[in-house]
């Protein structure tokens, strides 16, 4: 296999925690949390000993500058699966905010993320990032391609705030690959009040789409997509079912 490394990066430093080379075609996206706000260099360092026993292909700091610690040809040891790490690219992002914060990124790492992750794709012919929340699709990669070190072992990386946004990281990530949504959707930010006791936050606009949370207070809230009968919560938190809310 011919692999190559994103033209992204700003800095290099191999770690020596490695498999050389990954025994599978790159076919899978884990995203990972520093749990800290690390700069490229710093987690460079952490990744440095071979007491250390881990690594990550990349690593994204607050700044939003990207850090390589693994080639993309050689396997990295980050999700407590050799068998995922074999197939992922493995990306640390550092934290601006703790644990109270479900370990919040900067609009720079994100947006950081957004770029590696479209060019990881791009360079290694995966067409299309797929999301479902479904730890039961590990490895099914035509239907879900993006997976989380939390089904791994027992842990909370990513932490809430980017395992909450997988799915606008694969709608963003899709749109500039130019990759068709599984729904048509529309933009456009109004507001609803939710009409329900409890109203399910799920990761998709769908029952399929896994609960990443509840709305209690029968509030109101910005939609800011549509799809169907489902409303995509300015938040960033998810999608709500729009049955049980009216427009304001």
């Amino acid at each position: 296999m011919i692999m190559s490394n994103s033209s992204l990066v700003n800095y290099t430093k191999i770690s020596p925690n490695k498999t050389s080379p990954r025994n599978h075609a790159i076919d899978t996206i884990t995203i990972h949390c520093m749990a800290g706000d690390l700069s490229v260099e710093t987690c460079g360092n952490v990744f440095a000993p071979t007491s250390r026993q881990a690594s990550s292909n990349y690593g994204i700091g607050s700044d939003g500058r990207i850090g390589m610690y693994v080639e993309e040809k050689d396997r990295s040891w980050c999700s407590s699966s050799a068998s995922n790490d074999n197939r992922a690219i493995t990306i640390e992002v550092a934290n601006d905010g703790g644990e109270s914060t479900g370990w919040h990124v900067s609009d720079k790492a994100y947006n950081a993320l957004i770029n590696l992750v479209t060019d990881i794709c791009k360079r290694n012919g995966i067409k299309k990032l797929l999301w479902k929340g479904d730890k039961s699709l590990i490895g099914q990669v035509d239907k879900q391609n993006m997976t989380v070190h939390r089904w791994f072992a027992a842990k909370s990386c990513p932490g809430d705030y980017l395992y909450n946004r997988h799915s606008d990281i694969a709608n963003k990530v899709n749109a500039k690959l130019g990759a068709t949504t599984e729904q048509p959707s529309v933009s456009g930010s109004y507001l609803v009040r939710v009409t329900a006791d409890a109203l399910n936050i799920r990761s998709g606009p769908g029952t399929s789409y896994s609960i990443t949370g509840s709305i209690k207070d029968q509030g109101v809230y910005t939609i800011v997509q549509t799809s169907g009968n489902w409303g995509k919560l300015k938040s960033g938190a998810g999608w709500i079912c729009l049955d049980y809310t009216t427009r304001v």
